[in-house]
């Protein structure tokens, strides 16, 4: 059950958790997760690189 979640995408804790972690809002996050995939790093990376640009 758990890989079926996973192939669903990540939960709204994961997301949420993300969004603090690098200051962007959760619908970023989730843009950035359709563009890069579900790598926390790269999500990291480009969240980061978004909040630096603004």
């Amino acid at each position: 059950m758990a890989e079926e979640q996973g192939r669903l995408g990540p939960n709204a804790e994961i997301v949420s958790e993300l969004a603090r972690e690098s200051g962007v809002s959760e619908h970023h996050i989730r843009e950035i997760m359709s563009l890069v995939g579900f790598d926390r790093g790269s999500i990291l990376r480009e969240a980061r690189l978004l909040k630096k640009n603004k």
